[in-house]
């Protein structure tokens, strides 16, 4: 996969070859309880620095929600 620019929420770089980090991506499944509106942005933001330890501003997890939505996924 090729990216310009910073790599998305659950990728890294290693050796220069970009790869998925399963654990980041199974925790991005909580964009269903934010659109569930079951929680806020912001705390499904929180929880996901919680879970991960990686920051993803409540902006950037709503263009994730917004993105994925527009792709159909």
């Amino acid at each position: 996969m090729k990216f310009r620019g910073p790599l998305p929420f659950g990728y890294k770089k290693e050796d220069g070859i970009v790869v998925e980090i399963p654990e980041e991506l199974e925790a991005l499944e909580i964009k269903d309880l934010i659109k569930d509106k079951s929680i806020s942005l912001r705390e499904g933001s929180a929880w996901l620095e919680f879970r991960t330890g990686r920051k993803l501003s409540y902006q950037g997890l709503k263009n994730k929600i917004d993105k994925d939505a527009r792709l159909g996924n």
